[in-house]
């Protein structure tokens, strides 16, 4: 028998009630389910930072043979400042057949079902192991989940397949875009704003670099194209911008930053040597004939792998029969998928909740998706236990 509903409100009540933004540290969530999954006979293992501040967790429910299949998602969630809430964030509150709360969609009410799952996976047979494999630091870059990839095949087994939880309204996601983040970094020279051809004024030349980019833009719009995204193409913008000292200052520093959401195939570092070759023929002579001291740095700060489905594992026609669909979809938005099948773990995302609810003032989840999640989790243990 599938646990109830109400078992999963009342683990994402807890869940929820901790304030695991990703700036904060989530151990005191770490600890409650270390303690939830001891209370059910569960061990677990922390794969933690240095400081001790964060921790990823990892737990194997039965012994059956092989390397198991794992159920993954983060413990972090986004910033409720500047949002406005008509209720508390960190309590969850239940509105027809809705439960508010940050967290809520996006995404502790899959890990409750995966908590509330726990007891029937005890009862079972099961032939093929289920592990619990929650990270933290998903929603600044997916960093917290790496250093537990990087224990498999050595202090933690390397899954079989695992599920992504990240919020699909239980559809079947077997791609997305991988994004990449650059920071580019600007020096002139200072001088009088009456005499600016004495310094190198960086925001101008900050501008002809984004001009370019801007160029890079248009190209890629042009194709190659994959109407299976929204949008078809590998996009790339620029996200923030910050330079100068003074109105009355030709201004030294300026940096930005840009983003790319590249296309499965497609390689986005393309677009960082193009930007470099730019910068190194076309700005940097211009200020280093007044400046010879003028630099421009260009460097990656985050990179998220790109994510198409194994076609060799079977967890995508696996995932289709359990959710009851025909076809899978493709998102734009990122997932730690990726690195898990970098990691040798095939991947595939579904979960409950509706992206467009993640990151919002007064998100929330379907209860109902709560539900099929508790379904589709027991077949999945039927699966195993078969």
């Amino acid at each position: 028998m599938s646990p109830s509903v109400s078992t999963v409100k009342a683990l994402l009540e807890r869940l929820v009630g901790f304030d695991t933004t990703s700036s904060n540290s989530n151990i005191p969530l770490i600890e409650f389910v270390e303690s939830y999954l001891a209370g059910h006979g569960v061990a677990s293992r922390r794969v933690a930072t240095d400081d001790g501040l964060k921790s990823s967790l990892f737990a194997t429910i039965g012994t059956g043979e092989g390397a198991g299949i794992a159920l993954s998602g983060h413990t972090d969630v986004v910033p409720v400042a500047g949002q406005v809430w008509d209720s508390d964030p960190f309590q969850l509150v239940e509105r027809d057949g809705k439960l508010y709360g940050r967290g809520t969609c996006d995404m502790k009410g899959y890990l409750a079902c995966c908590l509330a799952i726990v007891p029937l996976l005890q009862a079972r047979r099961l032939k093929v192991p289920f592990h619990i494999a929650f990270s933290y630091d998903e929603e600044v870059g997916c960093t917290g989940v790496r250093p537990m990839i990087g224990e498999f095949g050595k202090t933690l087994p390397t899954p079989r397949m695992v599920f992504v939880g990240e919020p699909s309204k239980m559809a079947v996601v077997d791609a997305h875009k991988g994004p990449v983040r650059w920071r580019v970094e600007l020096t002139g020279r200072a001088a009088h704003s009456s005499m600016p051809h004495y310094g190198v004024n960086a925001i101008t030349y900050a501008g002809r670099l984004i001009g370019e980019i801007l160029r890079m833009e248009e190209e890629l719009k042009a194709g190659p194209l994959n109407p299976r995204f929204d949008p078809p193409w590998t996009s790339t913008q620029i996200t923030q911008i910050a330079g100068g000292t003074a109105s009355n200052v030709v201004p030294v520093p300026c940096w930005f930053g840009w983003e790319t959401r590249a296309l499965p195939q497609f390689d986005p570092f393309i677009l960082q040597r193009r930007l470099e070759k730019f910068a190194a023929e076309v700005c940097l002579p211009d200020m280093r004939r007044v400046a010879p001291e003028s630099q421009i740095e260009i460097r990656a700060v985050n990179h998220v792998s790109a994510y198409a489905a194994d076609e060799v594992s079977g967890i995508v026609p696996l995932t289709l029969k359990l959710a009851g669909q025909n076809a899978t979809l493709a998102v734009s938005y990122c997932t730690e998928a990726g690195l898990f099948q970098d990691g040798g773990a095939p991947a595939i995302i579904c979960g409950p909740g509706d992206i467009a609810q993640a990151h919002t003032a007064n998100e929330f989840i379907d209860i109902e998706e709560l539900e099929k999640c508790l379904a589709f989790l027991t077949r999945l243990a039927d699966w195993a236990e078969a």
